[in-house]
């Protein structure tokens, strides 16, 4: 861990807690002298005092952490690309180290910038229609994405609520299903049956007290849907209150967000953090090997895995993503500083994409992005069969990955030379934000670059910028 120098940081938390210098030294028992030096960045902010900054005042101690800053400078890089004139990195960096509520200020402002111009844009090619529609400036989705990613894709109230009721009603992987139908049946009066239909995978009947499951479900996708109806008839109140948060805007975010704190709420309860977390250590994060433990599919494991992230008994800080064919990406969760872009569409060369040419099988790549930093992506492709003739299947590929300094405890790094900096794949975070100008697979301009136009010359790099 380099050294972290957090002055501004130090002197906004007692200005906000409306302390002398001499009064919050006395509160962290150190000298005012040291206090002073660390306000100064002439000394280094060192784990004991940020750990005794989370005792006496409850600071969540990742508002000091490096993920926290690389995460906002990979927001800022997004909102400053299209900036007149060139920010470099290190500017950018020391905005975020220095200045992080100015740094969010700006990242919020260039979002809300971007919104209005998609809208003008949407509005102008639709000439004839209403302009005066009333949407919040945010799509209900993207508002429950922000709320997930803003928690780092993991909340404590529901992992705990989760464990406590695994070991109240004895569950375990091999009798999952039977042991949440019978908690439904005794503790709710809820009846499961199969719906033969199909549609929709869980349908319940708050009259009858009747859960209809798809009879199309494999058995962890029938455990998963109990565990989501039961969320909504146990910890309903706990679900509202953490949807009552100010980054959902309209009663339609709330419901999305409810919906999706019930599914992790699921996640959670079939796959119990304690237990899952000491499971995924002994097999070196093997996702194959979990999902037969405990008796899930590939996706329930890599979306578990994002979220472990509890204070006191963290796993490696994944990021998980999920695509289609066409390039879209349908969920993205970060349980850290990996930069998804709102920009435009993501990197050809990353390996997300290439499980599609070996559907089924595992592939890894060591991945590098244009700021330095590199990553250990691990893909495969997920789906289902034709429903019958004529219906489309629906097929997506996987991503899970970590910063390379967790690669060693990952089975997919065996084999790998990790300090080679050769290995890694030059990706970025899209064409229109990515700075590498020689790239041959790019599909647009850089934002905010000129593009270099010769009629005299063809290169073989598109869009070659000045």
């Amino acid at each position: 861990m380099r050294k972290a120098f957090m002055g501004v940081r130090l002197r906004r938390l007692r200005e906000e807690n409306n302390l002398k210098q001499i009064e919050l030294a006395r509160a962290l028992e150190i000298s005012a002298s040291y206090l002073n030096q660390l306000e100064q960045n002439q000394r280094p902010l060192t784990v004991p005092v940020l750990l005794k900054i989370n005792a006496v005042f409850g600071v969540d101690v990742q508002l000091f952490s490096e993920d926290e800053e690389a995460r906002l400078v990979t927001d800022l890089r997004d909102a400053l690309s299209d900036s007149s004139e060139p920010i470099s990195v290190a500017e950018i960096r020391e905005l975020a180290l220095n200045m992080p509520a100015v740094g969010r200020t700006l990242v919020a402002l260039h979002r809300r910038y971007r919104e209005v111009a998609e809208r003008s844009e949407a509005m102008a090619a639709q000439l004839g229609d209403d302009w005066t529609s009333d949407a919040p400036a945010r799509m209900p989705f993207e508002q429950v994405r922000d709320f997930f990613y803003a928690r780092h894709n993991h909340i404590e109230p529901l992992d705990e609520a989760a464990e406590q009721l695994y070991r109240r009603a004895n569950l375990n992987p091999r009798t999952i299903q039977d042991g949440i139908a019978l908690w439904l049946h005794e503790k709710h009066g809820v009846r499961i049956a199969r719906d033969d239909d199909g549609k929709p995978h869980r349908r319940y009947d708050p009259l009858t007290r009747t859960l209809y499951l798809s009879a199309d479900l494999s058995t962890g996708q029938q455990a998963f849907q109990m565990a989501t109806q039961l969320a909504f008839l146990e910890l309903g109140d706990e679900i509202d209150r953490l949807a009552d948060n100010p980054i959902l805007v309209g009663e339609e975010a709330r419901r999305l967000a409810r919906v999706g704190l019930a599914n992790y709420f699921a996640g959670a309860l079939i796959l119990p953090y304690a237990d899952f977390l000491a499971a995924a250590e002994e097999e070196a994060y093997d996702i194959e090997k979990l999902g037969r433990r405990f008796g899930v599919g590939f996706e329930t494991v890599c979306h578990r895995l994002s979220t472990l992230q509890r204070a006191d008994a963290r796993g490696v800080p994944f990021f998980f993503v999920r695509v289609d064919r066409a390039g879209n990406i349908s969920k993205r969760q970060s349980a850290t500083d990996f930069h998804f872009s709102r920009v435009g569409g993501s990197c050809p060369l990353w390996n997300v994409y290439q499980a599609f040419a070996q559907p089924g099988r595992v592939i890894r790549q060591v991945a590098k992005m244009p700021d330095g930093r590199t990553y250990l992506w691990v893909a495969r492709t997920v789906g289902s069969g034709n429903a019958g003739y004529g219906i489309p299947g629906k097929s997506f590929a996987l991503g899970l990955g970590c910063d390379i300094r967790h690669a060693s405890r990952l089975v997919y790094s065996r084999g790998l030379d990790l300090g080679d900096p050769d290995v890694a794949t030059p990706i970025g975070a899209g064409c229109k934000v990515c700075e590498r100008p020689n790239c041959l697979q790019r599909a647009f301009p850089p934002i905010g670059r000129s593009v270099k136009v010769d009629e005299n010359r063809s290169a073989a790099t598109p869009y070659p910028v000045e």
